[in-house]
């Protein structure tokens, strides 16, 4: 199913260690299958800053906000926070309904 106008996407910007960057990206790739796995999962990308090396954001559709918040609590998804934990210095979280998505 393509994003289309009302798809929830979550937007997660990780500060990331200086020196751990390839370590973060393996592990949040596999920790990826988790989430892509979910029925209601659109689409989820790690995408690195150009402008500073140990920024990361990562986008992720969702066909509804209830089912990303109900997977955010899920067992699989705490422990893969937990083994991204080590790499992370900060962040922030920001969560959205698409309006328009052009062709």
């Amino acid at each position: 199913m393509a994003v289309q106008p009302g798809t929830f996407r979550v937007l997660l910007t990780v500060e990331v260690k200086a020196g751990l960057e390839a370590d973060f990206e393996k592990v949040w790739a596999e920790g990826s299958k988790e989430v892509t796995a979910q029925r209601a999962n659109l689409g989820h990308t790690l995408a690195r800053s150009a402008k500073e090396a140990s920024v990361y954001y990562v986008v992720s559709d969702w066909t509804d906000r209830d089912s990303f918040l109900a997977f955010e609590s899920s067992v699989e998804h705490v422990r893969h926070r937990e083994k991204l934990h080590p790499y992370r210095t900060g962040g922030s979280l920001a969560m959205m309904h698409l309006v328009k998505v052009a062709a």
